[in-house]
């Protein structure tokens, strides 16, 4: 049995209510989401993903996971991350402005039909913000990872947005990587099995 003084087991609990209110709250959404990288990938079409720090790896995680495999090998899903490439990275951002690190990309790389996710979980990271408006611009479905406080922001920039209802940073990455295997889960195995 848990001691509930205990800062790990609060924590624990901090974890599993924050994820059992996602799971209930946003189960529509993620259902939405999935369906549109089925729908983006059976097209040929590929999937954009942006974030700083925490969400840039979040970023790295999930386009690692469609290129290779989740749970069986499979033939690869593309993917990219545009947190990825340090050259590309560093050369916007010292030449252009940091704003524009994915924006740019997105003009380079993204097509009709393509998909970006704009990962934040502030909402408020202007180089996301300024990445999603860019895809829209270009035809893109446009999709957001936030938690409580990106919900305007994020939510009126993306076709779909999940919106994780906490405002703690640490829950907010949790929870978007929790839903991120479940929809890996299910597109690879609507894809192949």
């Amino acid at each position: 049995m848990m001691e509930t003084n205990n800062p790990l087991s609060q924590e624990l609990e901090a974890h599993i209510s924050a994820l059992r209110r996602t799971v209930t709250e946003c189960g529509p959404e993620i259902s939405n989401i999935t369906k549109c990288l089925l729908e983006c990938f059976r097209q040929g079409n590929k999937l954009l993903l942006c974030g700083n720090g925490g969400s840039a790896a979040d970023a790295q995680h999930i386009a690692a996971e469609f290129i290779n495999r989740f749970r069986f090998d499979r033939p690869a899903l593309p993917a990219i991350s545009l947190a990825s490439d340090n050259s590309i990275l560093t050369c916007i951002g010292n030449d252009s402005a940091f704003v524009n690190i994915f924006s740019r990309q997105v003009e380079a790389l993204g097509v009709k039909g393509d998909i970006l996710v704009g990962i934040s979980t502030s909402g408020r990271s202007g180089n996301v913000l300024k990445a999603l408006e860019t895809a829209r611009a270009k035809g893109l479905t446009t999709i957001g990872f936030t938690g409580e406080k990106g919900r305007a922001a994020m939510g009126a920039a993306c076709d779909y947005c999940l919106v994780v209802p906490s405002a703690e940073t640490a829950r907010i990455q949790e929870c978007h990587e929790f839903v991120w295997h479940a929809i890996c889960r299910d597109v690879e195995s609507d894809l192949f099995q």
